[in-house]
């Protein structure tokens, strides 16, 4: 089982993913182990249609697992059903020290928001129901931030690793 989950989320563009890549070599180098879940709104493809495992699928499995000696990966076709909970997900994982997340941004779960107003979206933070600890931004805190939100260096990734080891006593 995860010892503990840490969310990302921010608008596209911001530098979600280039921030998770430098938060699991900085984590991965503090010994922890971690597993990441990356929730999207476009269909899934990991092979090709007309591979082995898509011709599967596509003939009616429910699971479908590829595996190699490098390895392995388990596509499960929901066919109308609804997709799975965070939690449900969650539970599928390994046992890690830490499980980030990327995306399920209506889950209630400890996260930090990425945004850069270069993008030119207003940030997360503000909308009501989002639930964030943290801002990872290029820019400095502006004044009417809530005083509660910590405000990190976006462009300093071993400062947010530290912020996620040490949360909640950060």
């Amino acid at each position: 089982m995860t010892k503990r989950v840490f969310g990302i989320a921010g608008r596209s563009g911001s530098g979600k993913t280039t921030l998770l890549e430098a938060l699991l070599a900085l984590l991965l180098a503090r010994g922890l182990t971690v597993n990441v879940i990356k929730h999207s709104h476009h269909d899934i493809t990991l092979e090709p249609a007309g591979k082995d495992s898509a011709r599967f699928r596509a003939a009616g499995a429910q699971e479908v697992m590829v595996s190699s000696p490098y390895r392995f990966a388990i596509m499960h076709e929901l066919r109308e059903q609804e997709q799975p909970s965070l939690a449900e997900q969650l539970s599928r994982l390994a046992p890690a020290d830490l499980t980030l997340v990327e995306g399920f941004k209506h889950d209630a779960i400890d996260r930090i928001e990425v945004y850069r107003p270069a993008t030119g979206q207003a940030p997360l933070y503000t909308q009501e129901g989002f639930q964030c600890v943290a801002v990872a931004s290029d820019v400095p805190k502006p004044s009417d931030a809530p005083a509660s939100l910590h405000w990190l260096p976006l462009n300093e990734p071993e400062v947010i690793a530290a912020f996620i080891v040490q949360y909640p006593s950060a």
